[in-house]
Parts: C-alpha cells; structure tokens; sequence
C-alpha cells in the first residue's frame, strides 16, 4: 500500500509521526508493505517554495492508495495570490473527496460530557458555504463596497445525491437509521433541494429509517441524548459545526478520527486543528490522526476487497479503546500521565 504523507504544520509532525509509528506496528503484524512518500506542505513548503500546496502534489496523490494529511494553519496562511493555499479544500474539491467521514462515540472509562453515542457524520465537504470551494473561477466571497460583505452557498443535487447514498448505504450496515440535518424553513431553495434529494434517495432504501431535523435543533437534542442518533447526513458547514459538537461531547475533540473519502481517494486527517500553541512540546494527543489512518485501512480494504486492512483498522480502534481505558495510560488532555511519544510507544507495545 503506497501512502503520501504530509505532515502540515503546528503538533502535525508529531502526530503524523505517530501515526507511521503505529502504521508499521501493524504492518509488522500484517506485512502489508506499506511505503511512505513524506512531501512538505502548509508553512514549510511556504518557505521553501513560495507556496503552502506544491502545484505537483495533488498529481502524486492520485498515484497513491491514500494520504495520511496532517493538520493544517490555513487561518494563519497569506492570501491565495501569495502562496497560502488551503491545502485541505484543494484536497477535497481537486480529488473529489465529497464524504468527509467522522464518527463520535463514547469509551469505557473515559470521561465524555454528554450521554453515550455511537454515531457517524456523514457531512458534504465539496462545495457549500464555503467561498474557496463553490465556484469555477474566483471566490464566492467578496465586498461590492468597503462596508458591504457577501458569502454565497451551493448546493447541487448531484453532490447531495451522492453523500445521502453514502449515508444510507452506512446506516443499513450499522442500525439503519439517518438523520437529515437542514434548515429548509430558512434556506428555502438550497436546503429545500438537500431535502428533495435526501429523500429521493430514502425511497431506494426501505429499510433505513429517514428523520429530518432543523440544525439548531439538532445541537440541542445532540446535548440532550445523542444515543437515539446512528448517521447523521448533512450539508459542509453543518457537518463541520455539528461533527465538533458531538465528538467534544463523546470525549474529546483529541479523541476524533476523520476521512475525506471519494470514489478513488481517500484522504485520513484528524479532526481537530494544528494547535501550534503546543507544537514541539511532546504535549499533543496522536489519537484522531491514528483513528483517521484506521479509517483508510478500512476504506482501502473494503474498496480492493482484502479483508486484512479491515482487520487491521479494527485492531487499532480496540487497541486504542483499551489503552485509553485505563488511566495510567493516557495522554495528558485526558487526565493522564503521558506525552505524545510515550503515548506512541504504549500504543504500539499494546499492537504488539
């Protein structure tokens, strides 16, 4: 299995180095063969050449079987005419990887702020309200005057058809329910459209239960028991806010695995951000960008058919659960006594 890895920028390295630590603890176990291309991106290809996102990067993930994507300060980059590109979106939009997965579930004896849950947010991630990724040429954002500021949304059918396939196909392997998550009573034209789709979709799927439920609702009756949700289906910008909120609730943002997935690619990137406060300082929890690798593997194996990196990416989550499980083991955001190396070296001792 050929990966591209991309470190990014703040606690990036680190836990992208954990990552491939754990990668070849399990390759040891399984011989997969997996070979690394590690490539800069983010401030340190800024630096060495003048852009965050080398034009000849996103061709060489083509070529790969998956990407381990570190976390990325495109908050803190240039503008796009001077080399700050946001790496995640040309990742999403250029290698059409219009499911970005996340699941939130809770863990034995680890402390989460909400009920139980076992969930998947199933969330667009190829256009929306997202001004760098929901027009051909130029931005969807922009100021006809100094004082006046506009943002367009898109949203199209075949996008929506798309993630709410994916969403049922999901559900109907996990406990056959979705959840359409919208706000049509606002959003008349474009969430009206999320909605006609969805539901054309559910028609193909008769046995998935279908609920729709409005986005600020939705925060609420997460807060309140996020156990009565399976996959949730919705559009970019919720998905994003809504993934957030649950995964804090189950645990810990730390605790969130993530993928980009697409028909041909796939793309593992944790959930949270590049925390550059704390980069360098063995203080960065590797679990979401190890989950997210779990992922790929899953993704990889079910897409070419080999039941090994199934097995594999489920050997990771239950080895990740039963380290986290005891306290003596955890990393120090979760009230444990560990930095990220040790953490690492726990992990793939436990593989073992």
């Amino acid at each position: 299995m050929k990966l591209l890895v991309l470190p990014g920028d703040g606690i990036g390295p680190e836990i992208v180095g954990a990552t491939v630590a754990v990668l070849d603890a399990v390759d040891r176990r399984f011989a997969f063969g997996f070979r690394y291309t590690t490539r800069d991106i983010g401030f340190v290809s800024l630096e060495k050449t003048g852009t965050t996102l080398p034009a000849d990067l996103l061709d060489e993930a083509r070529g790969m079987d998956g990407t381990l994507l570190g976390p990325i300060s495109h908050l803190d980059y240039p503008p796009r005419d001077r080399g700050g590109i946001n790496v995640s979106a040309a990742f999403r939009t250029q290698l059409d990887l219009f499911a970005n997965i996340r699941p939130a579930r809770t863990r034995k004896g680890v402390f989460h702020r909400g009920t139980d849950m076992d969930l998947v947010i199933m969330r667009e991630a190829t256009e929306g309200m997202y001004p760098d990724r929901n027009m051909f040429a130029g931005t969807g954002e922009y100021m006809p005057t100094e004082d006046v500021a506009i943002s367009m949304r898109k949203v199209t059918a075949r996008a929506i058809e798309r993630i709410a396939r994916a969403s049922f196909a999901l559900a109907r392997a996990r406990r056959r329910k979705v959840t359409a998550v919208h706000k049509a009573n606002a959003f008349v034209l474009t969430d009206g459209l999320f909605l006609k789709e969805v539901r054309k979709v559910a028609a193909d799927y008769p046995d998935v239960e279908l609920e729709e439920v409005l986005v600020d609702a939705m925060a609420a009756l997460l807060v309140r028991d996020a156990s009565r949700y399976d996959v949730i289906c919705t559009t970019n910008f919720y998905g994003d806010t809504l993934s957030d909120l649950a995964s804090e609730l189950s645990g810990s943002l730390g605790l969130a695995g993530s993928l980009n997935a697409g028909a041909d690619h796939a793309a593992a990137q944790a959930q949270h951000g590049s925390a550059p406060d704390i980069a360098g300082q063995d203080k960065a929890n590797p679990t979401s960008m190890i989950l997210s690798a779990a992922m790929l593997l899953r993704w990889h194996g079910e897409r070419a058919g080999d039941a090994r990196y199934i097995e594999a990416a489920a050997l990771i989550e239950e080895t990740i659960d039963r380290v986290l499980a005891d306290a003596a083991t955890r990393t120090r955001d979760l009230g444990g006594p560990l930095g990220t190396a040790q953490f690492t070296e726990t992990v793939v001792a436990a593989l073992g």
